[in-house]
């Protein structure tokens, strides 16, 4: 019982760092926040608030896309990007509460 408990410790502790490491970017956070305000936006919208390259937002959404933290709903030809789970605005919100950043 006590063996099954750390595998599930483990598994979680594993997704936690790879979470963590597929937001650990200026950029990203900057999206995440965006998103969690906006609910969905579009990548026009997010590389134009953002003042960078449309291809530099395009890899950035696509790598979180890839990893679970966004989602995607199409509407003709755009593209509307959303967050899966507001937990990781949560999380990055924790952060920027704690003392670390003082």
């Amino acid at each position: 019982m006590a063996t099954e408990k750390l595998m599930d410790d483990e598994k979680r502790i594993d997704k936690a760092a790879y979470v963590l490491k597929a937001v650990a970017h200026p950029l990203r956070i900057k999206i995440i926040q965006m998103l969690n305000d906006s609910k969905e936006l579009n990548v026009s919208t997010i590389y134009k608030n953002l003042n960078a390259e449309q291809s530099l937002i395009s890899h950035h959404l696509i790598n979180m896309r890839d990893k679970g933290i966004l989602d995607i709903r199409r509407s003709g030809k755009n593209i509307y990007y959303f967050l899966v789970d507001t937990a990781v605005a949560e999380v990055i919100d924790c952060i920027y509460k704690s003392k670390i950043l003082a």
